[in-house]
């Protein structure tokens, strides 16, 4: 039941239709559990109260789905308008950027125009941008990209996936560029051909990929709920005396707070994923799709619609 429940919201997820009409009647379904407003000025005072807190964030403008040069480049707009709040404000927060939304599927040349303009403002701002890892059929593309970038940035990283067969592969890689990278599951379907489909699998890669990454000296973002990834991540961590500066813990807004201020509290880096804007619907169905018990959220929520 829960495998159908997964594959029912990932097929959600991808379904235009259905988005645009989540988009025009807002947040009644129940995003606003995992959305922190529609818009940076609501999301700030959220990303206000989570620093004081202790915890830091990555805030990502949601949106997927763009199919002109002009919509891509307002995207663009609402990412530095980010970048330009985070230091006004004197926020502890990242910006977390989807190439999809900076027009992905319309034109390389125009990606690498919008992501060059966005990281010419990070720098002048002092913010990280973090290129998130959307489906397999964009995947090389991505990393394409995020290397050519990052020969020209410092203030760039990316996401490795560890139910994708060639993880590891990418990750030695990519060494080279000395790459900042998250590392996370994985919340697409994808087929057997590129990935691995049981959660013994995907679990024992992602360990490899942090205990590698960790002990090749570069920056480590472990992307997880599992507490069995959280208490593997210690232990490395603890065996090979790795510095608390050269990794931190992620986790997404909304989902187990009660362990980001536990991490925090425990002297860890605990960064919160923090989306905003009315083009939710696709990251909550992969929300759903990861843990289909938050199906309990969206039910209350249409019964007050």
């Amino acid at each position: 039941m829960e495998r159908w429940l997964r594959n029912f919201f990932l097929f959600l997820s991808n379904n235009r239709m259905i988005t645009r009409l989540a988009k025009k009647y807002g947040f009644h379904l129940g995003a606003s559990r995992f959305v922190a407003g529609k818009n940076i000025e609501e999301a700030v005072i959220v990303i206000k109260e989570l620093n004081k807190k202790g915890l830091a964030v990555t805030l990502d403008f949601l949106g997927e789905f763009v199919e002109s040069e002009g919509e891509a480049r307002d995207r663009v707009n609402q990412s530095i308008k980010a970048i330009e709040f985070i230091r006004r404000e004197n926020l502890d927060a990242q910006l977390s950027v989807k190439l999809t939304s900076m027009g992905l599927d319309i034109s390389e040349d125009l990606v690498l125009e919008n992501m060059r303009r966005i990281l010419r403002i990070a720098k002048w701002n002092d913010v990280f941008v973090t290129i998130d890892m959307e489906d397999y059929s964009r995947y090389e593309k991505t990393l394409n990209i995020f290397k050519q970038l990052r020969s020209e940035s410092e203030h760039i990283g990316t996401v490795l996936q560890a139910y994708l067969y060639r993880a590891e592969q990418d990750l030695r890689e990519l060494h080279e560029y000395e790459p900042h990278f998250r590392l996370v599951k994985g919340a697409y379907k994808e087929s057997v051909e590129v990935a691995y489909q049981n959660k013994k699998d995907v679990d024992d890669q992602l360990k490899k990929l942090i205990k590698i990454h960790l002990l090749s000296g570069h920056y480590t973002a472990v992307a997880s709920h599992d507490d069995k990834i959280i208490e593997y991540t210690k232990k490395v961590v603890k065996e090979h005396d790795i510095p608390f500066e050269q990794f931190e813990f992620q986790m997404l807004y909304g989902i187990r707070p009660e362990c980001h201020e536990k991490l925090k509290d425990e002297g860890y880096t605990m960064r919160v994923y923090v989306p905003y804007g009315t083009d939710w619907f696709g990251y909550f169905m992969r929300r759903l799709a990861e843990r289909p018990a938050n199906l309990q959220f969206l039910l209350k929520g249409l019964f007050k619609f």
